[in-house]
């Protein structure tokens, strides 16, 4: 299944009419993007799922014990500085900058581009949407990204103002200094 977009050039929903559809269509997982576009995301198979979900566990029990952020899922939009909604596969925001939005603000798709994000590309994707997706995050300020690349057995690093660096897998990559200390071990990706 591929992923539907669909064009809605006379239809223009505001942020409030977008959130609503989501809460509607909670079996359907949406995004929009700077655009206006919608793009319904297919559901991935076991072996992507069980990938997304060993991603952000790792992400999560480094942050239990830093006590630096919050991390997210890929349940979670975020309403980037350009006006699309975005929802990364794993995504962490340093915890002065999500403590700085409002509670309305975190209840809903939060006004933020976080930190550092992960997008895993499952067989259903398509690779030249996803790099895509990763610069829009950049542009919007993510600090740090991975794009997971299984099929092709790599992994792109984002860096905000440098070039991608492109690494095959297995490898273990490091949070930097956007996520001091943390360690990600993809030799399970093999």
């Amino acid at each position: 299944m591929n992923t539907l977009k669909l064009k809605l050039d006379t239809v223009h929903l505001t942020d409030e009419q977008f959130y609503q559809l989501c809460q509607n269509n909670r079996d359907l997982q949406f995004e929009r993007t700077a655009r206006g576009e919608l793009i319904i995301m297919p559901p991935v198979g076991g072996e992507s799922g069980n990938r997304e979900a060993d991603l952000i566990i790792d992400l999560g029990l480094w942050n239990r014990q830093t006590q630096l952020g919050y991390t997210f899922s890929s349940s979670t939009i975020f309403k980037l500085p350009n006006g699309a909604d975005r929802s990364p596969d794993a995504a962490w925001i340093q915890r002065e900058r999500w403590e700085s939005l409002t509670p309305a603000q975190r209840r809903k798709f939060p006004p933020i581009a976080p930190d550092f994000v992960i997008e895993l590309r499952s067989a259903t994707d398509d690779l030249g949407m996803l790099r895509a997706k990763m610069q829009e995050y950049l542009d919007a300020g993510v600090r740090l990204g991975w794009l997971v690349n299984p099929q092709q057995q790599q992994v792109e690093i984002y860096r905000l103002e440098q070039n991608v660096d492109v690494r095959n897998l297995p490898i273990e990559l490091s949070g930097e200094d956007v996520l001091p200390g943390f360690k990600l071990n993809l030799s399970l990706y093999e």
